[in-house]
């Protein structure tokens, strides 16, 4: 099972993508030090329960989001209320809203 960890640059700020394969799927995450972006795999009810800012994108599987650069291309479709305080909102791109939580 590949799992790699990757930087993403953003403002003046570095955030860690994780990326996890396996048989038949794939999960791809950024994290910074005020929230994540994720594909759908997380649930953000839990997420929001521990107080932690997150912001959720769904691929299809004609697009897959595989890699950092497909999560911070894709559009974000749910976000918990901490990402909400801090300016994510759904309908941004994944980059937008990786600047709201790395600033």
């Amino acid at each position: 099972m590949p799992v790699s960890i990757t930087s993403a640059a953003i403002k003046n700020t570095t955030a860690s993508g994780l990326s996890v394969k396996w048989d038949g799927g794939q999960f791809i995450m950024i994290i910074t030090d005020k929230g994540l972006i994720s594909c759908g795999i997380i649930d953000k009810d839990v997420v929001a329960r521990v107080g932690y800012a997150a912001a959720i994108a769904y691929g299809s599987p004609e697009k897959q989001l595989v890699t950092v650069e497909d999560l911070l291309g894709a559009t974000i479709s749910e976000v918990t209320v901490k990402a909400k305080e801090l300016g994510v909102a759904p309908g941004m791109s994944g980059r937008e809203a990786l600047e709201k939580l790395s600033g």
